[in-house]
């Protein structure tokens, strides 16, 4: 009899994944970050995060404004990542860079919120009877206060996704953060927002059912 011959063995070859990216040297890093690998920007994000961090609060001054300007770093360092040329310097310099711009912006944002809620005050003190005119200042200002008291990951989320314009797989990359769990920030902040501006009637007051 002829003996049967065993199965070919055949071996999975497991998806890109960070960790894997991680045992690159620096120059396959900055080549994959460069050319889209969202793998290699994880590993960006988890070797620089800290120093970035870093600059940011010691010129700030402030943590959760640090945490931001954080992920503004690294969103603004993703989307023009085909500007980074390593023969100009490192890309740990490249990020500083791009650090110390987003600080900046954020001294002037800093600087533009004070200047307005003092203006509005201003206004409603001097002349309440046009309070209606402010309707879309306050606005503004009412919304920056409301996500001001979501707790930091739902408003971290929330911010990233309205005024960075982030979809939320993006986020998870950004963040480090399963995408099950961005998308529960998101629908917790979201719930929290309505509550905020859109209350329940109240019992006594609420009409009664047919």
């Amino acid at each position: 009899m002829i003996a049967s011959q065993p199965a070919p063995v055949t071996e999975s070859v497991p998806a890109p994944s960070a960790g894997r990216v991680a045992g690159r040297d620096e120059d396959d890093l900055v080549t994959g970050f460069v050319a889209g690998d969202e793998a290699c920007l994880a590993v960006v994000h988890q070797r620089w995060s800290a120093l970035v961090h870093c600059v940011a609060r010691r010129s700030l001054g402030d943590a959760r404004e640090a945490e931001d300007v954080t992920q503004q770093v690294f969103i603004a360092a993703w989307r023009g990542r085909a500007g980074y040329s390593p023969g100009r310097g490192t890309l740990a310099g490249w990020l500083i860079g791009i650090t110390r711009r987003k600080v900046a912006d954020a001294l002037s944002a800093r600087s533009r919120r004070a200047a307005l809620v003092d203006a509005a005050g201003a206004a409603l003190a001097v002349r309440p009877q046009e309070s209606c005119s402010l309707d879309g200042v306050l606005d503004q200002v009412l919304v920056e206060h409301e996500l001001a008291r979501l707790p930091p990951p739902q408003r971290k989320v929330l911010r990233l996704a309205f005024y960075d314009d982030l979809t939320q797989p993006q986020i998870a990359v950004v963040t480090g953060w399963p995408l099950g769990t961005v998308k529960s920030h998101a629908r917790r902040g979201l719930l929290r927002l309505r509550q905020a501006f859109d209350p329940a009637p109240d019992r006594d007051t609420a009409p009664p059912r047919a």
